[in-house]
């Protein structure tokens, strides 16, 4: 690798332009094949492949697969030669790249004259695969694949050196002034050729001096997303097989390499260009980067992107025929206007960020405070931050909270710098919030005297504010009156006017740039950088505290909390506040909540928060006390039961509920013998989990249930062994088998359980009257019924308060629990007097929480506001409008097989075959790992782990329904 310094990249202008104005060769298939057969010995057929100023053609032959590559005789041949000594060079190295197949000659390289054109022709292996260039977005994974990828091959070829890589190449960023200023007259006078020129004239500025600080090498400048081959293995996941095309190998500075890739990589970048970060972060572990490189990547990488549009739009105009071209400018243009989004100190910022070095410390030690006659004053710190005590029942939504929270303070009030702001969230969005304040709004006396801190420039913005340019930092000001004259030049301590009640303040170490006054959580490291903490020019604390490290309490979760207790995502967000349908993590983003048919009110309800302090303010104990609560809530329940259903148990839980009930069958039957349907899911506790038989919650439920469980065939309409709604005989006749088989053995059947709307495979109805029947049967035998309403049940259905009314039956036992509490921990049983009294003979019964007088007001509570918020009704409408788009989504989308449920309780299936049902597991998790990414939870289900099972708070409106299907909708149609 060498040093050398760059002597304004002078070049042979006229063989730039040349080179840059070719159009393809003029080589037809037949030619090609013509070609193989000559030289080669070759027979097969030949396919096209995309290329811009060379061909190159697929060969399909006996012998194996290749590719043909034929150049303009314009190259010399010792540029081709070295290609071909790198690709030997770097396979001795191991490296996934082609070999160089020779010709019946032995030579790898031949020279031609076809159509009277001189060309240069060669073949290569083939490496099966295709490339990533037509997916619309990169997972951050793949990104740092490709970044690592490319620091390899730069690592291998720092000592690779040949006569070959001294050439004079277009994409080569020596040459981008020269060629930008020779292609420009190519765009027409207006704006967007405006906007080339000064981003490619903005570039060489940052460019300009550190040029002679960049090390140089061989490097292959084309691994990007179309010159590398990728393939999916079993999981679904993109694995890398190799590099190809080296036609734009040459000696260059090194971190061209990487800007080239990373350029590549923007327009998979929806929009954000600091989404490359991974790439860059991935090459500096395996290839470090000098500190003059990183700065030097941006506008290298904008350069590119100038270049890359001028070049296509040239090409286009001399070869409109080239489909390939005519695609790829497209992306060039994306790429150019994601490389253009952002100011260049902050992406500078950002990179150094990501490969370790941290911008050096603002030191503003000779600066005087902006307001001296408030030295020494109180303040008072605002904390309008996600958990903020002045946050309450959503009112951060109202506009303008902040500022009256801080005017509600008496005396001086400042906010703080860097906090992330509850205000600034924002719901039903696939974007992130601008959260991370980077201003300080203070709170002082009108007429404040305000004085320069430093010297600099007073510049007008608006009316009331404006800028003091310093040599060391900018100062912009809001919130001031008679401030001096726009371009007057002041001195230390000269007056900056006075200040209004209200004043905002800001630093920016970055001369002419003005800086948002907030940032997204992404952004907000970098910009944090740029617009340190005014405190110096204060003299009072004005800094937010950093937000506790995330990962590391994760860390000590895992080290602390038994590790069968599982949490959602990999990477999960850290979630400290809830409201309505939403979740916020500490950095103010709002995620939309389609998983918790725990909170079926939606999170934070003031009601639940007014009604247990009361109560524990009273009294809470356990149900055997006696007080008023414990009997208003039982009655309450039996209202809403069926006919004949006189008794009510008080538990904590389902599990808990599931598990009394299993006792009531016990003791009324006078049986152990229980039978449960498979796929299904009851709980976890000893008993309850003996009958539950989904794999998915415990992957050995089919090998490790108890005899006295009897698990019965899946009556799945969808996918089981029987389909439709005429399957019902067929799977009544294996309730018959097993019912028979008891008989014969003499066994006494306790009872039967069963979901009433099929929970667990996202809420598919049972086969008409399979209950009826069912019921009939293990009644007959003295048997109990029992219908787990633990998720379906309490009005989520929509057009049924209890699933087994979707049957028309009648249990004999309910259990209800998960929205019966709002997250409180509640449940119950509901049953006929005479089988709950069966259970007195093995003893008493009560549980701790379920019955206490907190639990009661709760359970009270939330009946209430289900019926004074029209939920029940909610669940109904929005949820016949969110299966209706759903159900629509089948029609545009190959992958979803069907949708299930009804209400807020609805399964999306997903299969890879609609024919063979082939579960579309690994499509499923990448679906809700990138729904959490555009700001929803959802989890998969089944026994497959290919369902949505979508049950989310019961006040979800229908503006959530339609952002949460477009979403699903948006990823479908990614490649998954």
């Amino acid at each position: 690798m060498s040093n050398k310094k760059n002597e304004a990249c002078r070049m042979p202008l006229t063989t730039l332009i040349h080179r840059s104005s070719l159009p393809r060769p003029d080589v037809s298939e037949s030619q090609a094949l013509q070609l193989l057969q000559e030289h080669y010995g070759l027979t097969g057929t030949v396919q096209s492949l995309g290329s811009q100023q060379d061909l190159n053609f697929r060969v399909d032959t006996p012998q194996g697969r290749y590719v043909l590559k034929i150049c303009h005789g314009d190259y010399s041949p010792v540029e081709l030669q070295a290609q071909h000594a790198a690709l030997g060079y770097l396979r001795e190295r191991w490296l996934p790249v082609p070999g160089v197949v020779p010709a019946r000659n032995g030579e790898q390289l031949l020279a031609l004259t076809l159509n009277d054109q001189p060309l240069r022709a060669r073949l290569l292996e083939y490496i099966e695969g295709q490339s990533l260039t037509r997916l619309k977005r990169l997972e951050p994974r793949l990104m740092a694949e490709l970044g690592e990828f490319c620091a390899r091959i730069d690592h291998a070829l720092a000592d690779f050196s040949h006569p070959g890589l001294a050439r004079t190449l277009q994409w080569d960023p020596r040459h981008a002034p020269a060629l930008i200023e020779h292609l420009l007259p190519v765009l027409v006078e207006g704006p967007r050729k405006a906007r080339v020129q000064a981003a490619a004239a903005e570039a060489w500025q940052y460019l300009a001096p550190l040029l002679e600080h960049l090390p140089q090498q061989a490097v292959h400048l084309d691994i990007t997303d179309d010159n590398t081959v990728w393939q999916r293995d079993a999981q679904r996941h993109w694995t890398l097989q190799g590099v190809i095309d080296f036609g734009d190998l040459l000696h260059t500075w090194r971190i061209a390499d990487l800007s080239v890739t990373c350029a590549a990589l923007l327009h998979h970048a929806e929009g954000d260009p600091l989404r490359i970060l991974p790439a860059i972060q991935a090459y500096q572990v395996v290839n470090p980067l000098t500190e003059a490189e990183l700065k030097a990547l941006w506008p290298m990488i904008v350069a590119r992107a100038a270049v890359l549009v001028l070049s296509g739009e040239q090409q286009l105009s001399v070869d409109p025929g080239n489909a390939y071209s005519r695609d790829n400018l497209a992306h060039e243009w994306e790429i150019f206007e994601v490389a253009t989004s952002v100011p260049f100190a902050l992406m500078e910022t950002a990179i150094l960020q990501a490969a370790g070095h941290d911008l050096a410390p603002l030191g503003l030690v000779n600066t005087t405070l902006l307001m001296p006659s408030l030295d020494g004053k109180p303040v008072t710190r605002v904390d309008l931050g996600v958990l903020s005590e002045h946050f309450q029942a959503g009112n951060w939504q109202q506009p303008g909270i902040d500022q009256q929270l801080l005017r509600a303070q008496n005396g001086l009030a400042c906010s703080l710098h860097g906090q992330y702001r509850l205000s600034r969230t924002h719901i039903d969005n696939p974007q992130e919030p601008e959260t991370c304040a980077l201003h300080v709004e203070l709170q002082v006396p009108s007429g404040t005297a305000l004085q320069a801190p430093f010297a600099g420039v007073w510049h007008a913005s608006v009316a009331g504010g404006g800028c003091l340019q310093g040599e060391q930092v900018s100062l912009w000001l809001w919130g001031v009156v008679d401030a001096p004259a726009d371009g007057q030049a002041l001195k230390q301590w000269d007056a900056l006017g006075q200040s209004c009640v209200g004043l905002t303040l800001q630093l920016c170490r970055v001369p002419g740039l003005c800086p948002p006054l907030f940032a997204t959580p992404s952004r907000a490291q970098a910009w944090l950088a740029l617009c340190p903490s005014p405190q110096p020019l204060l003299g009072f604390a004005c800094e937010a505290e950093p937000l506790a490290d995330a990962q590391a309490l994760l860390e000590r979760r895992d080290a602390s909390f038994a590790r069968s207790q599982k949490h959602y995502y990999q990477q999960p967000p850290q979630i400290e506040r809830g409201w309505r349908n939403y979740l916020i993590d500490m950095q103010g983003r709002s995620y939309l909540d389609m998983l918790n048919n725990v909170a079926v009110l939606g999170h934070g309800h003031p009601r639940m928060v007014a009604e247990s302090a009361r109560q524990w303010s009273l009294l809470n104990t356990n149900s055997r006390f006696h007080y008023a609560a414990i009997a208003e809530f039982s009655e309450r329940l039996l209202a809403l039961a069926p006919e004949g259903m006189d008794r009510v148990f008080l538990v904590n839980s389902g599990t808990e509920a599931n598990d009394l009930a299993i006792r009531l069958a016990w003791a009324y039957s006078g049986g152990r013998d229980m039978l449960s349907v498979l796929e299904a899911y009851h709980g976890w506790s000893v008993a309850t989990d003996a009958i539950s038989t989904s794999i998915a919650d415990n992957p050995q439920a089919l090998t490790t249930r108890p005899d006295w469980v009897h698990p019965v065939m899946a009556p799945n309409t969808y996918r089981g062994a029987y389909r439709g709604e005429a399957s019902t005989a067929d799977y009544v006749r294996d309730i018959d088998a097993t019912l028979e088989r008891l008989t014969a053995q003499k066994r006494q059947v306790a009872g039967f359980i069963c979901e009433p709307v099929y929970g667990n495979a996202g809420g598919i109805a049972l086969p008409p009257g399979y209950l009826q029947q069912v019921y009939g049967k293990v009644r007959a035998l003295g048997g109990a019924c029992i219908a787990d309403e633990v998720q379906v049940g309490y009005g989520r259905l929509g057009e049924y308060f209890w699933g087994f009314e979707q049957q028309g039956v009648v249990p004999d036992i309910i259990t209800m629990a998960k929205g019966m509490g709002n997250g409180h921990p509640l449940g119950a049983v509901i049953t006929r007097r005479e089988i709950a009294e069966a259970l007195e003979a093995e003893g008493y019964f009560f549980s701790s929480a379920g019955g206490s007088p907190v639990s009661c007001r709760i359970g009270m509570a939330v009946l209430d506001v289900m019926g004074e918020e029209g939920l029940w009704d909610n669940a109904r409408t929005v949820g016949g409008h969110f299966k209706a788009r759903l159900q629509a989504l089948v029609d545009k989308h190959p992958l979803v097989g069907a949708v299930h449920g009804s209400g807020f309780y609805l399964g999306l299936e997903l299969v890879r075959d609609r024919s063979t049902l082939e579960p579309a597991t690994e499509e499923t998790a990448a679906l809700c790992e990138r729904l959490r990414e555009l700001g929803i939870f959802m989890q998969p289900t089944g026994d497959y782990l290919n369902i949505l099972k979508i049950k989310p708070p019961m006040c979800t409106t229908r503006e959530s329904v339609d952002f949460f299907v477009d979403s699903v909708a948006k990823v479908l149609s990614e490649d998954l």
